[in-house]
């Protein structure tokens, strides 16, 4: 309904970000966001900080793990070259022995 002079009529609130009358949500703050946005973002983000910590401990699991395999695999290594020069060693004292 236009005013006396034929003018559209005033916003009952200051206008918003999205060009928003500034009624929309009643909290006069005028930034575009109620308590219900404030809350369901602070959700969000308490679901993405557990994903993160749980993330993390998996990480950690696995971190632990490769080490662990690691160690496993140096040791198994060593053993196999030492296995190795014993062999060579053993065939070599039995190839220089004159045949009987």
């Amino acid at each position: 309904m236009a005013g006396p002079n034929a003018e559209p009529p005033a916003p009952l609130g200051p206008p918003g970000r999205d060009g928003e009358d500034g009624a929309g949500d009643g909290d006069g703050a005028g930034d575009g966001f109620g308590e219900e946005e404030y809350a369901a973002i602070n959700s969000m983000l308490d679901q993405i900080n557990s994903c993160l910590d749980h993330l993390e401990e998996k990480n950690d699991y696995l971190h632990a793990c490769l080490k662990e395999l690691l160690e496993s695999n140096r040791q198994t290594r060593l053993e196999f070259q030492q296995q190795s020069e014993q062999q060579n060693m053993e065939a070599d004292g039995q190839g220089s022995q004159p045949p009987v």
